[in-house]
């Protein structure tokens, strides 16, 4: 868990989501802004630099992937073309941005460049709190969508292809372990078969010849 910005970001329950959207989050922005994330699995900046026609064409509608442009993203490894669900669609209809000069999807104050990451992360601390969200920041979105990919049986490889990881371990630190997951592990080692009692026969043995020798 997080805590003064330190340590590992939470991954939310579908209970806290169900909260965070509901009456954490105030305006059609920031809930649009917050489901980009955890519907992509995205980083905050990557998120905030979204141009509108990385994620509308230009009729309007929105496109079938969402793009994150290479310069935007950590280490500018690659661009990544992300599939855009029912679920985050549902709020892109909603927001539908004006367009500005310098076309960003979150504009900043007065229309002027972007919404800045730390902003962006000051909304959703300030949501967190509203619905009493303990160890949270914007890199549970991300941590709580691969997360589920993973647990939902995804490759690792699939995975990174969409969260734009320079490697499989710098992945791996993202995934949360949960105790049903380790108990699940545990108790898959009922399969294994019953020690011999051979062990116990022979110790029996050695016993029962002890006697007859003292005696």
């Amino acid at each position: 868990m997080k805590i003064d910005r330190h340590g590992k970001a939470k991954v939310l329950t579908p209970e806290e989501i169900q909260r965070l959207f509901t009456d954490g989050l105030t305006t059609v922005r920031d809930r649009t802004l917050i489901a980009v994330m955890l519907y992509t699995g995205c980083r905050v900046n990557e998120a905030v630099t979204l141009k509108i026609k990385d994620v509308y064409n230009s009729r309007g509608r929105i496109r079938a992937e969402l793009i994150i442009r290479k310069g935007n993203s950590k280490g500018k490894l690659a661009t990544r073309s992300i599939p855009i669900l029912e679920e985050l669609r549902h709020f892109l209809e909603q927001y539908r941005p004006a367009p500005s000069n310098e076309g960003f999807l979150f504009p900043g104050r007065w229309g002027r460049n972007h919404l800045h990451s730390e902003y962006a992360s000051l909304i959703f601390r300030e949501a967190c709190e509203r619905v009493d969200i303990e160890g949270a920041s914007t890199h549970s979105c991300r941590r709580t969508a691969l997360t589920l990919m993973s647990n939902a049986g995804i490759p690792l490889r699939v995975i990174q292809e969409i969260s734009g990881h320079r490697s499989l371990e710098q992945l791996q630190n993202y995934l949360e372990v949960e105790p049903d997951q380790v108990r699940g592990a545990i108790a898959a080692l009922s399969m294994l078969a019953p020690p011999s009692t051979s062990g116990n026969n022979l110790d029996k043995k050695i016993e029962d010849n002890t006697k007859l020798s003292a005696e």
